[in-house]
């Protein structure tokens, strides 16, 4: 009867851990700097911080707009608002008048 003894391979002990250490390198750099890591992340949140304060200066321009509108409607058409507007759009006035200019329109 013959048998057979191998020996040892110390390469062999090497390809597990090294295996190991290649897979959590790759999903650990990844998890930092990958498009949905930590960095990512706060890079994300600096825009939604931007973004909402845009929001906040769009909301009240639509508001005072919207106010505008209502003015103007069929319902509660006032002469003063029309008298208004179209001076302000064909750039005129009476000689008697003091004109303070609201760049807010």
């Amino acid at each position: 009867m013959w048998t057979r003894h191998h020996k040892k391979k110390k390469f062999g002990r090497l390809i597990l851990p090294a295996v190991t250490i290649a897979f959590l390198s790759y999903f650990g750099y990844h998890s930092l700097h990958g498009d949905y890591g930590l960095r990512a992340a706060q890079e994300f949140e600096r825009q939604r911080v931007a973004r909402s304060s845009e929001l906040s200066v769009l909301v009240a321009q639509r508001t005072s707009l919207e106010k505008e509108v209502g003015l103007l409607s069929d319902g509660s058409l006032d002469e003063d608002i029309i008298d208004e507007k179209a001076r302000y759009q064909l750039n005129m006035s009476r000689p008697d008048e003091i004109v303070i200019f609201n760049t807010y329109f």
